[in-house]
């Protein structure tokens, strides 16, 4: 008997979990809640398209390697649709410096190490057109899951979903539930009050979100990339500018937390352009001669990395219910790894059900590879998180000196790796491959071979290296608030008075 799978969401975990299962022959169907997409094309999907259940639909977005290399693999017409419509790869070449393309000769891995990028409705909505052209997969719009169909017990057994549709309650059975909802799903809570026992990490991410989208002028072509860097990190703000389909880019500006005077003003269209204007290597994309807004400044707050077991001690905790993406891993979006997350998730599952027919050993055995492929990746951001809160407020200390390991760690960063990915296109190749998901983050830079070589660039000192060093990206924080009108001391005397409260 064909195994009827229900999938809850048709975000980018809900379509990724269809496309890993539809070959199998399985009866797919997604619930979900919000309405289907537009008719038209790529512009009208961003303009009208209402996605409540994705907080982050109109962010930036782009397929790091390993999920472009799952589409190119698998399904080969999905990416000569998503290029059809105007979604573009940006490759290895474009990331290599004036130092590298003396010595660059180019590898035949290079090809595989490329970034797909547009705007996320785009990427959704020519993937959500693929899904539906799978000839065992239902898309079923405006269909909310209010909750799960469980069996309560010490394991509890999920068997459907109660889903408000057409204004009334009706139950759908199933063999197998998929939670693809997302960070806003509800469905662990409920099997927890049930009786699983379903252990979780959480911690906050530190930053917030905000994003605005432009178009090109007419006869317009993108500003070349010069040494001013299009992405940074100035601990007050991260920037980057994301190319994107159709003549269209995006900017996204990251604020810590604790900024508060720049995160409450930077939702303001003209601040978010002044701010974006007072950094050399976005300045030129916001000149009015180049491009227009072709949007408001969208915020996104309430940034958390999770991790979820669901066989904890190797002990599945549900049966018949299997979480996708968010629901069972979330990750700061500023590394860009949630969609390749969701998708690496769906095929561990395709996976673990090819291998167990057994509800249990399912479970185990997607969690076990869960870990074995993700954990690395969301320690190390979970990790760099914890970095960037401590540095953010030390950084609003007065008279803060950092520890004497702390000042060697970050002339090793500065002095060495960053000067030696700057100046090898061997050593940055490496490490591209760890950014891009194609192995374990750090493995690059446990190599004796490259570890020599950061040394050495290390050891050859400041002036000998002065033409690798990353060009300075934007102004000091002083500077910025008060150009933008703000007054710095303000969270600096926030700071100081939280710092005297009683623990």
């Amino acid at each position: 008997m064909t195994e009827r799978v229900l999938v809850i969401g048709a975000g980018m975990a809900g379509l990724w979990t269809a496309l890993a299962l539809a070959p199998s022959g399985r009866e797919i169907t997604l619930l979900e809640r919000d309405p289907p997409p537009p008719q038209g094309g790529a512009d009208e999907a961003f303009d009208s398209w209402t996605r409540r259940g994705v907080g982050h639909l109109r962010h930036s977005h782009a397929f790091l390697a390993r999920l472009r290399l799952i589409i190119r693999d698998e399904h080969p017409q999905l990416l000569a649709d998503l290029q059809a419509a105007g979604c573009r790869d940006l490759g290895f070449e474009g990331g290599l410096t004036d130092i590298h393309k003396r010595s660059y000769t180019p590898d035949p891995v290079d090809k595989d190490l490329a970034v797909l990028t547009s705007r996320r409705t785009t990427l959704e909505l020519v993937m959500r057109r693929y899904v539906a052209r799978q000839p065992n997969v239902t898309i079923r719009s405006n269909a909310f899951v209010k909750a799960l169909l469980v069996t309560p017990g010490a394991v509890p057994t999920v068997n459907g979903v109660i889903v408000e549709e057409a204004g009334g309650l009706h139950e759908l059975s199933a063999d197998l539930v998929v939670d693809a909802a997302g960070r806003t799903s509800g469905a662990i809570d409920q099997l927890r009050e049930a009786g699983a026992t379903i252990p979780e990490e959480s911690e906050d991410c530190g930053i917030l979100y905000f994003t605005r989208h432009y178009r090109l002028n007419p006869g317009t072509a993108e500003p070349e990339r010069g040494e001013a860097p299009l992405t940074g990190d100035l601990e007050y703000l991260k920037f980057g500018v994301f190319p994107g389909d159709n003549g269209c880019f995006s900017i996204t500006l990251c604020v810590p937390e604790i900024e508060e005077e720049l995160r409450k003003k930077i939702v303001d269209p003209a601040t978010f352009d002044a701010c974006c204007a007072s950094l050399p290597g976005l300045t030129p994309w916001v000149d009015p001669a180049t491009a227009t807004p072709i949007s408001r400044v969208f915020g996104m707050g309430d940034l958390h990395s999770r991790w979820r077991d669901m066989a904890p001690g190797g002990k599945a905790a549900v049966l018949g219910f299997l979480p996708v993406g968010d629901s069972l891993v979330r990750s700061n979006p500023l590394y860009g790894r949630g969609c390749s997350f969701a998708a690496v998730s769906a095929h561990l599952l395709r996976d673990a059900l090819q291998m167990f027919d057994d509800p249990a050993a399912r479970l185990e055995a997607y969690q076990r590879r869960i870990g074995a492929e993700l954990r690395a990746f969301h320690n190390a951001m979970r990790d760099a998180d914890r970095s960037a809160i401590r540095r953010a407020r030390q950084a609003l200390t007065p008279g803060y000196q950092p520890s004497l390991k702390s000042r060697i760690a970050k002339r090793f960063l500065e002095d060495g790796v960053t000067v030696a990915l700057r100046s090898d296109v061997d050593l940055f190749r490496s490490a591209l491959r760890g950014f891009h998901m194609l192995e374990d983050p750090q493995a690059w830079l446990k190599r004796p071979k490259n570890l020599a070589k950061i040394m050495g660039y290390w050891a050859r000192g400041r002036t000998r290296n002065a033409e690798a060093y990353r060009p300075k990206g934007g102004p000091e924080r002083d500077e910025m608030l008060r150009g933008l009108g703000l007054a710095p001391e303000l969270d600096i005397q926030r700071v100081l008075e939280r710092g005297r409260q009683p623990a």
